[in-house]
Parts: structure tokens; sequence; C-alpha cells
């Protein structure tokens, strides 16, 4: 039967096999089992080191006698506190009455004699066997063990997997087996599939070996069935998401060698503790955009399923969760309904960019029609996430104070398209190679003419790409001004986006220069460039104490031209977008010329030849 079973997975997905023969040893098999064991064993009885023994206190949580000796203990202190209000009037009485303060302070004392001999008597007294709550403290016990163990598969599954995936990729690269797998007549869905079930395997056979006590824990708890299996279900949609991308990092970061593996997993680990003493600290809403980048971590979701656990949070924040007006916090199934949305529509993006760059290395990892699509889902997301209903506010307040983080999320977004978008220099001398004469003739939006090239094509420069990625950006912006700003700050808004889109034309285009170089480490330089142009000027700024509202002009020309806007007058305005228009003009002419002289310089060579 054993035959049987391994043949049907060797016919179903052959990388399966694979790795399962490189990995199920029975070495493996019995370690990781141990260590399973080991942990449940280890967790359940750290639990036990509570269990109430034969010197139980009084007033310790589970003694039923606790209420009874607690309210003799503030009738003390009530007693005692009154005595001292007692005397404190009694001395601002003039004449003071010395007797009557002597009385009062003789009580004081014998009060404070009855505290002390109270609690003596607590601290020598133990709350009877009998009196103890046992089923409440098992129920706890047991809510005890069934968080702990949700918290290690968070981690374990996360971290533990994601690294092995990138370390797997990692030596597949450095022993050339990887190629081998690429020329198999295997489909990419097979190969990654067979990668994400069996290249785990051991860290998947530690979780499943406590699985059973997971579920024994939350049943003992009073927890539901449905509450644990949609625990199961959102950490499995998790994993999935994590893996994918975990593969898609370890396909594009080749370069990196041997460090691959600690950086990817060592994100992954910065973001959950991230996410997660943002959920412990005060301000722990759901309230601005990013609500949605916390929901790509199952902490917030199990803190949701099972708020007993939690009681620190004093309930979960996702209660109050909106999307677009729409309460999604209200039941539990709306909440694990958008979690698993969100993440089957971002694991369907990564697994369009690992077919692409698994096939050919050397491929970007989303093509310009992809991008289109993404920059449109982010929006969607940032945005639903961003208009919500809040108590004292209108929605024109609730966008104003999520401004700053709209901006930078774009401004992250934009920056890594520019560096996914922008073609290599080959690329732009294939298409600039067989481009020329066939562009001269055809002027129109057909199947073959240079606008569809430049919007659609995968060789081409990437800039219109980038300006229509720029414009599903500012639809947003441009319709919040239209519909709840005044005519005043509706044409700074106008103008702060415009600066806006003019300096990121402006980096894509020197991206795209750089990239044209016959320097070798483009990418790099470009990145490092690019990079320091959009982050050094407003540091240098904020460096010299060059503030917005002393400076806006110096501000129009950063990052952040919104800053000085506020500040400015209209001609300074208008006469910064002039001259960022003018560079961006002088740079594109340049841009123009590089690319058809690398489409003559080869077309030359190729006749020479």
């Amino acid at each position: 039967m054993t035959v049987n079973l391994i043949d049907k997975i060797g016919d179903w997905n052959p990388q399966l096999l694979r790795e399962l023969k490189g990995r199920l040893k029975v070495f493996n098999v019995a370690i990781a089992v141990i260590v399973s064991l080991l942990l449940q064993v280890i967790t359940f009885l750290y639990q036990l080191r509570e269990l109430p023994g034969d010197k139980y206190g009084l007033t310790a949580s589970y003694c039923n006698l606790r209420e009874f000796y607690n309210q003799q203990q503030n009738n003390f202190y009530q007693q005692q506190n009154l005595l001292y209000q007692q005397l404190d009037k009694a001395k601002q009485i003039k004449p003071i009455n010395k007797a009557n303060i002597a009385n009062l302070e003789a009580d004081i004392e014998q009060s404070r004699i009855q505290i002390n001999g109270f609690q003596k008597f607590l601290s020598n007294n133990f709350c009877p066997q009998n009196e103890i709550d046992w089923s409440l403290w098992w129920r706890d016990h047991w809510e005890y063990t069934f968080l702990t163990f949700s918290v290690i598969f968070i981690f374990t599954l996360l971290v533990a997997g994601t690294y092995l995936l990138i370390n797997d990729l990692a030596k597949e690269e450095r022993r050339g087996t990887l190629n081998f797998i690429r020329l198999s007549p295997q489909s990419e869905g097979n190969i990654l599939t067979g990668k994400l079930l069996g290249v785990p395997i051991l860290i998947y056979l530690i979780v499943l070996a406590a699985v059973p006590l997971h579920v024994w824990a939350g049943h003992s708890a009073k927890i539901a069935l449905s509450y644990i299996f949609s625990y199961y279900v959102v950490l499995g949609a998790c994993c999935i998401f994590f893996y994918n991308a975990a593969l898609l990092f370890g396909l594009v970061s080749r370069w990196m060698g041997s460090f691959q593996p600690w950086l990817g997993s060592g994100a992954v680990l910065m973001v959950l503790f991230m996410t997660i003493l943002m959920a412990s600290s005060s301000y722990n809403g759901f309230n601005n955009s990013t609500a949605w980048l916390r929901m790509f971590n199952p902490w917030d979701v199990t803190n949701y399923l099972f708020p007993n656990l939690f009681r620190v949070y004093r309930g979960s924040p996702l209660k109050n969760l909106q999307f677009f007006y729409l309460p999604l916090g209200e039941s539990f199934v709306t909440i694990v309904g958008f979690h698993l949305l969100n993440f089957g529509l971002c694991t369907y993006g990564i697994t369009q960019a690992l077919r692409r760059c698994f096939r050919n290395p050397k491929a970007s990892m989303l093509s310009k029609k992809q991008s289109y699509l993404l920059v449109v889902f982010c929006q969607i997301m940032m945005w639903g996430f961003t208009i919500q209903h809040l108590q004292n506010y209108n929605l024109s307040d609730v966008i104003r104070n999520n401004f700053s983080f709209l901006a930078l999320y774009n401004l992250i977004l934009l920056f890594g398209l520019i560096a996914i978008l922008s073609p290599q220099r080959q690329n732009i001398q294939d298409w600039a190679r067989y481009r020329p004469h066939r562009v001269a003739k055809q002027q129109n939006f057909g199947r073959n003419s240079l606008w569809s090239d430049l919007i659609w094509g995968e060789k081409s420069p990437a800039l219109v790409a980038i300006a229509i990625n720029l414009a599903i950006v500012t639809i947003p912006w441009l319709a919040y001004s239209s519909i709840l700003l005044d005519n005043t700050s509706r044409i700074k808004l106008i103008f702060a986006v415009a600066l806006f889109i003019s300096l990121m034309m402006i980096y894509a285009t020197i991206a795209q220069l750089i990239l044209l170089m016959k320097t070798s480490k483009r990418s790099l330089w470009a990145i490092c460039i690019v990079g320091a142009a959009i982050f050094l000027p407003p540091t240098i700024l904020q460096f010299l104490s060059l503030y917005a509202h002393e400076y806006p002009t110096l501000w129009l020309f950063s990052t952040f031209p919104w800053a000085g806007i506020e500040h400015s007058g209209a001609i300074m305005i208008f006469m910064s977008l002039l001259t960022e228009l003018s560079v961006l003009a002088l740079l594109n002419l340049q841009l123009q010329k590089r690319v058809k002289l690398a489409g003559e310089s080869a077309t030359k060579a190729l006749l020479a030849s």
C-alpha cells in the first residue's frame, strides 16, 4: 500500500515525490515527532506550575471564598480611609480640638492593627481544597495551552517555512539543479506546488503532531469547533501567501547567495513582531489604511476569534473594522471571508509573477498590464480601509488624517514599479532594432503601433506605463478634491498631485537612462541613485532644520511637495511645476536620443556582420 501511495504521488506531482524522498528519512521524521511531543509535554507541564496546592491563598483567583475575604479586606481599608478623612477635617477646624484628634489617631492605630492582623490571618490560612473552583481552573489551563500553541503555530509555520523554502532555492541554484528543473516537462504549477508541499514537510509534521492536543485544548476550553476550524483555514491561507512570496523572493534575489534565507525569514519575523506590537499598544485601531497591512498577519484574527484568551487587549479591534463603510467586524464570517479573499487575491498575483520568473530568470516580475491591475487593487484596498465612519469625524477629516499613510504607501509602490518595469539595456536594444521603420509609418493605436507597444510591450521603455499607473493613483485624489474640498484646497491639492507626478516621472526617466548605460551593475546604480533622489532631499532639509513653513520653496522640489504647497503662493507653485516639467522634457529628449542611438548601433553592427 505504501508503494502504491508513493506511485500515486509520483504520478500526480514528481517534484513533490522528489522533495519527500529527500526529506522523509526515518531519522528526520523521528526527530520532528520527538520535538513536537517534547514541546507539547513542556507546554502542558509549564501550565501545571500554577496548580492550586495545599497552600493556595484565600484571596487567590480560583478560591470560592475569595469574594468574602476580599470584601472584609475592603471594609477595613474603607474604614481606615474614613478615619483619615475625619482626622483631616478635624485638623482644619479652629480652634483645634486636641482630644478629638487624639481619639481619631487612636482609632486609626486600632484600624492599622486590625488590618495587619487580617493580613497575617490571610498569610497563615489557606483555601480548603473543596472550596477551589477546579472546573474554572482547568478551563483556563486549557485556554492558555490553546493560546500557546496558536502562537507557536504562527511563528513556526511562517518563519521556519519561509526560511526552508528560500534556502532550498538557494541550494538548487548553487548546485545547478534549478535550471534542470526549469527544463523539465512539468508545468510551473506542479513544480511550485511540489516545493510548497514538500520542502517544509518536517515543519508540517511538527505542527500536525501537535494539532490533536491543540483541538482537545480548545474543546476543553469551551471554544466552538467552527472558530477553531476558521483559525486553521486563515492560518493555512496565510502560509500559502507567505510561502509563494518566499519562492518569488528566492527567484529574484539570487545574487544575495547564502544571505537570502536569513533576510527573507527575518523580514517575516519582523513583520509579525511589528504587528503584535501594534496590536498590544494603546493605538490598536483599524480606522486607517494600515489595517490592510495588519491583515497579512493572522494575529489579529486569532484575537478576534478567541477574545477571552487575549484579556489584556480588552476586546479585538477587528470588531470595528470597516471597508468602504461596510461593517466587516460584525460577524466572524465576514472577517474570515475577507481575510481569505485578501490572501487569495494576493496569492494569485504572486503566482502569476512566479510563473513569469520561474521559466525565464531574467524576466521582470510583472508585465505592464499586470502592473495596472496591481495599482488598481492596491488603491481599492488602501482607500477601502481609509473611508470609514468614525464618530466626531467627517469623511474629509478622515482622509486628511490618512494623507501621510496613503502618500507613503503609494510612493513605495511606485518606486517598486519603476524598479520592476524599467527594462534593461539589451531589451531596449532589441526593441529599438526592429521598431523604428514600422513605427514611423503607423501612428494609430492599433496592435502594432508605437503607443500600443509603449503601453503593453515587454521590452519598450516603461515611462508611459509609469504615467498610466500615476494616473490611476491620482484618480481617487481628484475625486476627493472635486467632491469634498473648497476651491482653494482643491487647487492646492491638484498642484500637489501635479508636482508629485512630475517628480515620479523624473525619477523614472533617470532610472531608465541609467539602465541604458554600458557599465556593469546598472540595476544597483539605478536603485541607489533614484533612492537617493527620493529620500535624501527631505532628509537633508529636516537635518538642517529647513522646515516647510519657513522655506516652502525648497520643499516644492522635494519628494513631498505638498508640505511646501500649504505655505507657498500660486506663482511660486506654478514656477516650480514649470521647472520640473522642463527638466522632465529635457530628460525625455535625452532618453529618446539614447534609445534611437542604441537601435541604430545595433542595426549597423548587424549589417556590418
